[in-house]
């Protein structure tokens, strides 16, 4: 969960969210680097004199042709590894689908017979204490920590965005079409994120909250929900 004075990301609940934050801080050194090295030249021309020499230097020309290429390279091959991984889904141990309405979610676990049901967001004066505002669901997505998560994602009505920070996860839910992601939970909490696609007047009323529990509790969990 964010903090007001927070500069960096949330911590990561992830695979896929750790490899972002590393690469976050790669390009960010690299950027550092780069504006290191051009203020330093430019301070360098303002009290330095140049002679004829240095300024038709072909040495120097090469250097500023080659060098812009080798850090495009370091930015790339990374970001490149990223975007296969956020792609790949390897024969998931649950599947969820969720569809976006006008404004709530859907949820359905596609691998048990009768396991379904609607996410709103609980009003401010029915919120318990030390709960979160606007944040807050009456019915939380549980899935088992450590276990790959498959999430097709769809839309009812208009444009709706599922998206969940601290787990790396933001992909577009659109009516007619199916989208697909996928995650891990690497430790038990409650994750929190909202609709990202900008989808009317209560956009910002359809909270998305994702509870990763240990194996036991969530058979137990989906035993009591399905029974019900």
């Amino acid at each position: 969960m964010a903090n007001h004075s927070q500069l960096g990301f949330q911590d990561a609940s992830s695979p896929i969210m750790e490899e972002l934050v590393e690469f976050h801080d790669h390009a960010l050194i690299v950027a550092l680097a780069i504006c290191s090295l051009v203020l330093y030249l430019l301070a360098h021309m303002l009290t330095e004199k140049l002679s004829s020499n240095a300024v038709d230097a072909q040495e120097v020309e090469l250097i500023w042709t080659i060098l812009p290429a080798i850090v495009l390279v370091l930015l790339a091959l990374p970001s490149l590894q990223i975007l296969y991984m956020m792609d790949e889904i390897d024969e998931p141990d649950l599947t969820l689908k969720a569809i976006g309405h006008q404004w709530y979610w859907s949820y359905e676990y596609t691998d048990f017979k009768d396991l379904s049901f609607d996410s709103y967001m609980v009003p401010t004066v029915d919120l318990p204490n030390g709960h979160f505002r606007l944040l807050e669901v009456d019915h939380r997505v549980v899935v088992p920590m450590e276990s790959p998560i498959r999430v097709i994602i769809t839309a009812g009505d208009v444009l709706h965005s599922w998206a969940v920070p601290t787990l790396g996860v933001k992909t577009d839910a659109i009516p007619g079409r199916l989208n697909q992601t996928s995650f891990i939970t690497t430790r038990p909490g409650i994750f929190y994120g909202q609709c990202s696609e900008i989808c009317g007047a209560n956009h910002s009323y359809m909270p998305i909250v994702v509870e990763s529990t240990p194996l036991p509790y969530f058979e137990a969990w989906s035993s009591l929900l399905s029974s019900s």
